[in-house]
C-alpha cells in the first residue's frame, strides 16, 4: 500500500510509519520539515493548503491524518486554544480538498480524534454517547467534522479516539513518569479520576487492524479496557519502578501550576473500546502493569 501521513513526525506517527515501512509500505509524511522515519519520504505542505502536494494523492491507498498541535503545550492561553484548533481543522480541510480534487482516490482515510470527546462522565462512554460540552469535546467536535464530507465521497472513513498513548521514551509517558522516578510520586488530587491510557503498540496495532478490515467505519475508541484510577496508575507504576508512592499532591497546586491544562490530569475521562472489542480486536495489553512491565523492564 501506499500511506499518506499528516503528523507523521510525532509520536504515534513515527511509530506507525515505522511499523508500516517494516511490513515492505510505501509511506509519505506532510511536513514542515524533513526529519521523518529511515525509509519514509518527507512530503512539503504548509498545513493549510493543498500547494505542491495535493496530486500526490491520487497514488495513494491510505490517508492517515494525524497532525494538530500537542494539547501538552503550555500554557493554555487565548491564542493556544486557537492554535489547538486551527492545526486541526485547517490541515483536515486541505486533507479533504486534496482528496475532493483528486481523480483517484484513496479508499480509506483515518481521522485522529480523542476521548476528551465525552467529558466528564459517571458512566463509561461508548462511540454512541454523545460529546460533552466542554472545550475539549468541542475541539474534538469540530476536528473530526473537518473531514466528515469524504464519506459522501464514497472514501471509508474511521475516526479514532484515542486515549493517552504510552511509551516509555515518547509521548507524555516520560513527563507523567517524572514525579514517580523522582521519588515523589503519589495520586493526583482524590486520585479517584480515570486514567485513559493505551499502550503504543496496541495503537498501533488497532489502527492497523481497523484498516485491514473492511467493514470498519465510523468512531473507534482506542482505549485500554480494563479502566484504571490515577492512584491506580501512579501506585503500579511506583510499584514497577521500584520507587514509593506517596502522598497526593494538592489540587490547588496542580492548578496554580497547571491553569486550565490541570484538566488532563485532575478530571477523569471514562470509555471503552466497545466497538474495538466486538470487531475481534485482542489488546496485547489489558492492564496498566503489562503495560508497565513491557516499558520498563528490558
Amino acid at each position: 500500500m501506499k500511506i499518506l501521513i499528516s503528523g507523521g513526525t510525532g509520536f504515534l506517527g513515527r511509530n506507525l510509519a515505522r511499523s508500516f515501512i517494516r511490513d515492505g509500505h510505501a509511506v509519505y509524511i506532510l511536513t514542515r520539515g524533513d526529519h521523518v522515519p529511515a525509509g519514509a519520504q518527507a512530503v512539503q505542505w504548509d498545513a493549510k493548503t493543498t500547494s505542491g502536494w495535493g496530486g500526490l494523492v491520487n497514488e495513494i491507498d491510505v490517508v492517515i491524518h494525524l497532525a494538530g498541535k500537542p494539547l501538552s503545550s503550555w500554557p493554555w492561553t487565548s491564542s493556544m486554544k486557537r492554535t489547538f484548533l486551527d492545526s486541526r481543522i485547517l490541515s483536515g480541510l486541505a486533507l479533504v480538498q486534496a482528496i475532493e480534487q483528486a481523480t483517484h482516490r484513496p479508499g480509506i482515510f483515518i481521522q485522529q480524534s480523542g476521548i476528551n470527546h465525552y467529558g466528564l462522565r459517571g458512566e463509561e462512554a461508548t462511540e454512541s454517547t454523545p460529546p460533552a460540552g466542554d472545550f475539549l469535546a468541542e475541539l474534538t467536535v469540530k476536528w473530526e467534522n473537518s473531514t466528515q464530507s469524504l464519506e459522501k465521497l464514497g472514501v471509508r472513513r474511521i475516526v479514532i479516539r484515542s486515549a493517552v498513548v504510552l511509551g516509555r521514551q515518547e509521548g507524555l509517558m516520560p513527563l507523567m513518569a517524572v514525579p514517580v522516578q523522582l521519588f515523589v510520586g503519589g495520586p493526583a488530587g482524590s486520585g479517584q479520576q480515570i486514567m485513559p491510557w493505551i499502550h503504543i503498540k496496541d495503537w498501533v496495532a488497532a489502527v492497523r487492524y481497523l484498516i485491514e478490515s473492511k467493514n470498519a467505519r465510523g468512531a473507534y475508541n482506542l482505549i485500554a479496557p480494563v479502566s484504571t484510577s490515577n492512584a491506580e496508575f501512579n501506585r503500579t507504576l511506583a510499584q514497577i519502578l521500584h520507587r514509593p508512592y506517596w502522598l497526593p499532591v494538592p489540587v490547588f497546586v496542580m492548578r496554580n501550576i497547571l491553569g486550565e491544562m490541570n484538566v488532563l490530569i485532575l478530571e477523569g475521562r471514562s470509555a471503552q473500546p466497545k466497538r474495538l472489542l466486538e470487531s475481534g480486536y485482542r489488546f496485547q495489553f489489558s492492564a496498566a502493569r503489562d503495560a508497565f512491565l513491557d516499558l520498563y523492564r528490558k
